[in-house]
């Protein structure tokens, strides 16, 4: 599969996510993007902005199957896994699959659940298995997990800790709409409170399995330049230097910047990456995988200003 015909698929899959979602259109870019990548991502933001209803749309627009786990505070990891039991018919232990056995799997309010279960999604992540009572199974090559969480309200929550930040590709907090856009979704959904499913608006599968594989394919072809892989081995480098950061990324966070720079070179229909790449995918690829200092906190400083002050501050190839 050529990149044109990537780029094309994408955008099919962006006009039908817009039959109910209204802006996000960066969201939807990253979400590409880590799909493409084999990775995960992570949405921060504020109740009410589509998070939930955004990750259905798209996964009601790829052919692969859909799981949601809401997550709580007493979940525990079988209520996720599954678990092996007896049945008394055949005298065997026979497994019950969990919510975690789909394709595209939403952790919703991630943050919501104790470490012990939030640690039984690592090995999936990381290594697309499952391990049951010494037992592993095996999931789709296919499987991301697209996790929410409510930055705002912290009672009764437990943040996520770094070795688990780290298996997710990307880390993208939402804003509140522009005005216009609040005006159109207003406009569009002010006939009833509650949230509609992607089904309500028409959204349906516009890629099959098999168009999917072959696109993600494609995105090993695409050229990674010596300057280019330089470039993104300095910004990551210069995380750890700065006096900012209490803690850089480390050289999978360049492993993970470069092979989302090849999707979102797809994505655009070119063969190889450039800076402009490097530069969009930088701040979503490194903001969890670094922590402030806290004489920058103290300054009032954020994680996303010292990211981008280091990102402007690296010299890009020409």
């Amino acid at each position: 599969m050529s990149n044109e015909t990537v780029q094309g698929l994408a955008g099919r899959i962006r006009s039908e996510v817009s039959k109910a979602v209204i802006g996000q259109a960066d969201t939807v870019d990253l979400m590409l993007t880590a799909l493409f990548s084999a990775g995960h991502i992570l949405l921060e933001g504020p109740p009410g902005t589509a998070k939930t209803l955004l990750t259905q749309c798209f996964a009601a627009a790829i052919d692969l199957d859909f799981g949601r786990i809401q997550f709580t505070p007493d979940l525990m990891p079988g209520d996720v896994l599954g678990t092996n039991l007896f049945n008394f018919q055949t005298n065997k232990f026979s497994l019950t699959k969990g919510p975690i056995f789909t394709d595209i799997l939403l952790a919703d309010e991630i943050n919501r659940t104790p470490p012990k279960t939030q640690a039984a999604l690592l090995e999936a992540m990381q290594e697309r298995k499952v391990t049951i009572d010494g037992k592993a199974h095996t999931l789709n090559d296919r499987f991301m997990v697209i996790a929410t969480q409510n930055p705002i309200e912290q009672q009764g929550t437990y943040p996520l800790p770094e070795a688990q930040l780290d298996r997710f590709l990307f880390k993208h907090v939402l804003d509140y709409p522009t005005r216009d856009e609040e005006l159109a979704i207003v406009t569009g959904h002010g006939n009833r409170t509650g949230m509609r499913t992607a089904a309500a608006f028409g959204v349906s599968s516009v890629v099959t399995a098999t168009e999917l594989n072959e696109a993600v394919a494609s995105v090993a072809s695409v050229k990674v330049k010596e300057d280019i892989a330089g470039y993104i081995v300095d910004i990551v480098r210069a995380t750890r230097e700065t006096p900012a950061l209490e803690t850089g990324a480390s050289p999978r966070a360049a492993a993970a910047i470069a092979a989302a720079s090849r999707s979102r070179a797809a994505l655009d229909g070119r063969d190889f990456v450039i800076p402009d790449d490097v530069k969009t995918l930088a701040r979503p690829a490194l903001r969890h995988r670094v922590i402030l200092s806290p004489a920058a906190e103290i300054e009032g400083r954020s994680t996303d200003e010292t990211l981008a002050a280091l990102i402007d501050q690296t010299p890009a190839p020409r």
